[in-house]
């Protein structure tokens, strides 16, 4: 096998090619590492698939390409181009989020939009049309995007934008790497003069209660966000703790560098049951005693508290885990996520990250992007073989019935019936896609679709 398509960068450790949820296990036929900007896609027997796989951070099936080709762009990592006036960057699609923070927060910038992890590709974040925990303010990455140039399977390279290859470049915002490889990106940064954070947590103990604190913080907070306990019931049914923050506006330093964790080896998978978790969702409520709390934080351990913990996946096992994140419309939502919870406490199979927030009315210019207005509700679960899934099969009912939609960047299991449902609009995405591209979820979600597209 030669070195370039043997997955083995030249200076780096092996990597590995699975999914943030290390489920479903699926091998790629092989991986093509990307050095270049100019360097072409690798020939192709018929029939073989090609997918462009940034850090892999996606938590299903979407980054993934059994049996196909996989084109690794961690090296196509490079700098282009920044108006440090305008605040407008132009970087190739594998630079990470991490390292443009590196370069842009001591100069007075930040991330218009970031999920949840900073170790996340550009090029993924656009696949993604990523939101973050100002969406109610910001709406989604792609909003922030101007243009990026795309490669295409027959060597055809576009520059698109909003008014340059417009439909492509609304296909390619959400479109799940499905219509070519991003070679490089330019967007907009926002204005920022500290590192930190002024941080309000508040404990609120049902579900009303949240709705009430998010209405008036939307007003007031840049960032918001809550912390739910998914296994609570009756009375505390949706009890937690709303995080909110805006940036500190007065000039300011952070000296001490955020500590971090490494968790080396796989944990048993009996170590998170209901059990468990019940007693850590209760120490993590009663940790805030008081009705709120007031304190100043450093950006990452704020937007990024799962990255001080290094692979922090491996807590769920070998069997790994599935995150499962819903939105349904203001119109249901309490009732929507009302049931939600109550099936999941009633089932046991508890989250043991769960976060609820809400997405703003901002729209974007992803022809498949996931956010919407409404409430959304993100967990994680560990894999628990068909109680797992039956579990999530459930809940997918409760959210078609209130008209909402599962986010594909983090599924690995929903039906095609589900995907139809949820994203009726696929179908034109499937006419923008490059015929050489695809993916375990695409094909998982529309093969038995596709004859009717």
């Amino acid at each position: 096998m030669k070195l370039a398509e043997s997955g083995i960068h030249v200076g780096r450790s092996v990597k590995s090619y699975e999914s943030w949820g290390r489920y479903p296990r699926v091998e790629p036929a092989r991986v093509v590492p990307l050095f270049w900007g100019n360097q072409p896609l690798p020939a192709r027997s018929a029939g073989e698939s090609l997918l462009a796989f940034g850090q892999g951070r996606s938590y299903g099936d979407s980054c993934l390409n059994a049996g196909g080709t996989l084109l690794d762009t961690a090296a196509l990592s490079r700098f282009i181009a920044f108006d440090e006036a305008a605040g407008l960057l132009r970087c190739e699609s594998g630079t990470t989020f991490a390292e443009i923070l590196d370069v842009i927060v001591p100069r007075g910038w930040f991330l218009p939009v970031s999920p949840g992890t900073r170790f996340v590709s550009v090029g993924g974040a656009i696949a993604n049309d990523v939101h973050g925990k100002n969406h109610h303010v910001a709406g989604t990455f792609g909003a922030h995007v101007t243009r990026f140039e795309l490669e295409r399977s027959d060597g055809t390279r576009l520059v698109c934008s909003p008014d340059e290859n417009a439909e492509m470049f609304r296909a390619t915002i959400g479109g799940l790497g499905l219509t070519g490889l991003i070679l490089w990106a330019e967007f907009r940064l926002t204005r920022m003069v500290s590192p930190l954070i002024a941080v309000e947590k508040i404990r609120f103990s049902t579900l009303d209660e949240f709705f009430e604190i998010n209405a008036a913080s939307d007003k007031e907070f840049a960032y918001t966000v809550a912390w739910i306990d998914s296994l609570a019931r009756g009375e505390s049914l949706a009890r937690g703790i709303f995080i909110r923050g805006n940036h500190v506006t007065e000039p300011s330093t952070w000296s001490r560098k955020p500590l971090s964790v490494d968790v080396p080896i796989d944990l048993p998978s009996f170590l998170l049951n209901g059990g468990t978790m019940r007693l850590f969702n209760e120490a993590y409520y009663r940790l805030h005693r008081g009705k709120t709390s007031y304190a100043v934080s450093h950006y990452e351990p704020f937007f990024y508290p799962l990255d001080m913990v290094r692979h922090w996946n491996r807590i769920y096992g070998a069997r790994g885990f599935l995150q499962y994140q819903c939105v349904v419309p203001f119109a249901d939502g309490r009732g929507a996520i009302r049931e939600i919870l109550e099936r999941i406490a009633r089932s046991g199979l508890g989250s043991f990250l769960s976060v609820l927030k809400t997405f703003g009315d901002r729209p974007s210019p992803g022809l498949l992007s996931f956010p919407r207005p409404g409430v959304t509700l993100a967990l994680d679960f560990a894999f628990q073989g068909t109680a797992t899934l039956r579990l999530l099969d459930e809940l997918d009912g409760v959210v078609r019935a209130a008209g909402g939609a599962v986010y594909p960047a983090k599924d690995a299991r929903m039906s095609p019936e589900s995907f139809d449902a949820f994203f009726p609009q696929w179908r034109a995405l499937a006419r923008a896609a490059d015929p050489a591209f695809s993916s375990s979820f695409w094909r998982r979600v529309t093969g038995p679709l596709g004859a009717a597209a």
